[in-house]
Formats: structure tokens, sequence, C-alpha cells
């Protein structure tokens, strides 16, 4: 006899041969995917990070005016792509908003904020 696996199960039951043994088994995997996909994960080191950096770009932003990604990048010491990437993050949240000028995209502060 060979093991039950959760691949040997889900054929099984695919195939309507449902048995104690093929039932047990999958009851565990709907436990284990249950407990994989409860709580809440504290967000990574690098998202931590970049939440702040959002912050700081956001305050600069509201400061100087429209300022084009490559500019906030240059300035917090950061690839363009990574500013255009969280300065879309703060777009998506409302906080910010794109403009775009003769084929140039600035970023300003939203109206109402």
């Amino acid at each position: 006899m060979t093991k039950m696996t959760y691949a040997i199960a889900i054929d099984s039951a695919i195939n309507g041969n449902v048995t104690d043994e093929v039932r047990e088994k999958l009851e565990a995997l709907k436990a284990s995917l249950a407990k994989r996909n409860s709580g809440s994960r504290k967000p990574t080191k690098t998202q931590r990070e970049n939440a702040g950096l959002k912050e700081d770009m956001w305050a600069y932003i509201s400061e100087e005016g429209a300022k084009r990604a490559t500019e906030v990048g240059g300035y917090f010491s950061i690839t363009s792509q990574k500013a255009s990437a969280l300065l879309n993050q703060l777009v998506a949240d409302g906080r910010l908003e794109k403009v775009a000028e003769k084929r140039v995209t600035y970023f300003r502060v939203a109206e109402g904020m």
C-alpha cells in the first residue's frame, strides 16, 4: 500500500473514491490551508522602510510643489523606478495625483489634502 499524499487524496476525491483515509487527509489539508491563511502578518523590513519613505516623499512634495519621479528619486537618493512605484502607491491612497504636461508626468498633492 502506498502512502496517502495530498495529491493522491485529491485524485481519489475527484474520481469519487472517498474513503476514510482520503477524507482524513483532505481534512488535514483543509486545516493546514486555514491555518496558513488566518491571522495578520506583520510588514517586512522593506515595507516598514518604504512606509516611512512615502511619508517623507509626501511631505517633500507638499512643501516643494509638483515634482517628477526622477526629481524625487534624486532628492532621496533612490532610483527613479522605486520613486515612481512609491509615488504611485501614494496616488492609489489618494494622497497625491498625477498630472501630465507635454508627456511628462508630475506628482502633486491631491485636492483636499
